[in-house]
């Protein structure tokens, strides 16, 4: 699968959140452990990051799910 990134997150979240790689967004998307459909036709996915210290990610997409728009360590996650 192809993956695309916004501008919002080439510009301003790898530019704030250096340690972030896209690779790591892209496992989350792939093998998430949990999904929510967000508002704005935007989804949610969460993923432990064994890189981040065993952290969970959250990954946010656009409505095709293969659109990249944010990505941070979620440290409210409940497992």
């Amino acid at each position: 699968m192809e993956y695309r990134y916004t501008a919002y997150f080439e510009n301003q979240v790898l530019r704030k959140r250096t340690y972030l790689q896209k690779e790591w967004c892209i496992r989350v998307v792939e093998n998430p452990i949990r999904v929510e459909r967000q508002e704005q036709n935007r989804f949610r996915f969460w993923g432990v990051v064994e890189e981040l210290g065993g952290a969970v990610l959250r990954v946010v997409t656009l409505e095709d799910k293969t659109t990249i728009h944010n990505a941070f360590p979620d440290r409210r996650f409940k497992r």
